[in-house]
């Protein structure tokens, strides 16, 4: 009778999990949750999710449709991939849905506590996003810096030219990452950070690299709170001490500047760490005071929004003409026709280079530099698109699968920037069907200046150098396969050999 025993134990062992299993998946669709495919008890949905989760969650989109409901351990996840279910949702319910879901490494550092892009919608996340509105990202402010940046890309430039005399090709992603880090530094600071010969810019540089790579990496302890505290893959360990070197070097310049501040010597400049420091209320609520920890996380958090995307995108606008020849033949035309050769492209002649925008918006269109948008939180139970959403949600929009949504656009997977001459879409969130920067409440304070830098980059690039794949790659070999890190990025970085214009 051991056999009977042994027989019974070994059937409810293999058909519980599969009775629980047959629960979980039938209980989305009675409490009224979009589709979604089955979960796993516990784990839920996590083995639906691989390396690259923006296509993951398109692969699914083709059998659940543009919403798609997801278990993720201890996580419910709403994903929104169309044009239709964006709009939805920055138009009707942007409040709703305006909570951040901060991954729990960033609580290294107390940083969400300062952040502005992952802090909760709350009293401090106004009183940052008002003084973002007034003293950063506007238009003003913007133009009074152009020369700043116009000198950054000129750097990057000769430096190209230093090491293309030297060197066979280059590898472009660090030269346009430090040109990026020096246009945010000088908006910020009214200073440069990284140099190559720089002992600080190097150290700089290297802690950025080591954090960005492990913000990079899926964590158990987002989906799993009791594994929080276990940290099993050391990215919150990791995450801590990378993100105290940068936050320290932060500090010097906090400090030095209100050394300065404290004995000044007549310089009129006002930059964003000024208007930090000088905070003092806007009469709008309690928060009267910034402190200098706060200050130091908003001045890194500005590095880590304005950089690595920045880089990135250039990086892939780069990869897309190399890998279309015709685009590049085209686009150098345009600025040889608009410009001429006797002076450099500057952010005045933008607008007169329509070819050149319209490789930026296909470029941000195949590869935005988030290409699912910092996620959301519900602040409250909702209904959306007729199904429940419960409170504390996480709430993704796949901007990436919504840029290849055959709805919204022809032919979607194919680099073809004449689909943006004549036409009316912009980059400013409110055309659904392209939102690189995001919408509503937490869009991308940067919005402004990132299409201006991304642009002029380009164009100052095609304009100094006739751009050649190396010998052993062709545009049908070239990689184009991604990695998403903290931004979307080449997996193989692209190199490139320049041959200077008129040299």
């Amino acid at each position: 009778m051991e056999w009977l025993g042994s027989l019974t134990w070994f059937t409810i062992s293999f058909l519980l999990p599969l009775f629980l299993w047959s629960k979980l998946r039938n209980r989305s669709s009675k409490l009224g949750r979009p589709p979604g495919p089955p979960g796993w008890p516990v784990i839920g949905n996590i083995l639906d999710l691989r390396s690259q989760p923006h296509r993951d969650f398109h692969r699914l989109q083709s059998k659940y449709g543009p919403l798609l409901w997801l278990k993720l351990g201890n996580l419910n996840a709403l994903v929104i991939q169309s044009a239709a279910a964006a709009a939805e949702l920055f138009k009707k319910h942007d409040l709703a849905f305006a909570d951040r879901n901060p991954p729990y490494s960033m609580t290294a550092c107390d940083y969400i506590n300062g952040s502005l892009a992952q802090a909760p919608y709350n009293e401090y996340w106004r009183v940052l996003r008002r003084l973002s509105s007034s003293e950063l990202m506007v238009q003003k402010r913007i133009n009074s810096s152009v020369q700043l940046r116009q000198q950054c890309i000129d750097k990057m430039i000769h430096w190209i030219k230093e090491d293309a005399s030297e060197l066979v090709e280059i590898q472009l992603d660090k030269y346009l990452l430090i040109m990026s880090f020096n246009i945010v530094s000088n908006f910020m600071l009214t200073r440069d950070v990284i140099d190559f010969k720089s002992q600080m810019g190097n150290q700089f540089y290297e802690a950025m690299h080591h954090f960005m790579s492990w913000q990079g990496k899926p964590n158990l302890g987002d989906a799993f709170e009791c594994m929080k505290w276990l940290d099993p893959q050391g990215i919150k360990a990791h995450t801590d001490r990378y993100l105290e070197q940068l936050l320290n070097l932060v500090s010097v310049f906090v400090k030095e500047r209100i050394e300065e501040k404290n004995f000044p010597k007549g310089n009129d400049k006002r930059d964003f760490l000024d208007a930090l420091l000088e905070y003092e209320g806007d009469g709008k609520g309690s928060i009267h005071k910034l402190s200098e920890k706060n200050i130091n996380i908003i001045i890194l958090e500005m590095f880590f929004g304005g950089t690595e995307t920045t880089s990135n995108t250039t990086v892939w606008a780069m990869a897309e003409l190399l890998r279309n020849p015709d685009s590049m033949t085209k686009l150098k035309a345009e600025i040889d026709g608009v410009v001429g050769p006797s002076r450099a492209v500057e952010e005045d002649d933008l607008n007169g280079l329509p070819y050149l925008q319209a490789v930026a918006k296909e470029t941000m269109r195949l590869h935005p530099a988030l290409p699912l948008l910092l996620p959301r939180k519900a602040r409250e139970d909702t209904k959306f698109m007729g199904y429940n959403i419960p409170k504390d949600t996480m709430v993704i929009v796949n901007a990436w699968a919504i840029h290849r949504d055959p709805e919204s656009w022809e032919d979607p997977f194919s680099f073809k920037p004449e689909r943006f001459l004549n036409s009316n879409i912009d980059l400013k969130g409110q055309h659904y069907q392209l939102i690189p920067f995001g919408s509503g409440r937490r869009s991308c304070v940067g919005m402004l200046m990132g299409d201006k830098v991304v642009g002029l980059t380009l164009a100052r690039l095609i304009q100094s150098f006739d751009w050649e794949l190396p010998a052993n790659v062709s545009p049908e070999t070239l990689d184009m396969r991604d990695v998403a890190g903290v931004s979307l990025r080449l997996f193989t970085p692209l190199k490139a050999v320049p041959r200077e214009r008129g040299a």
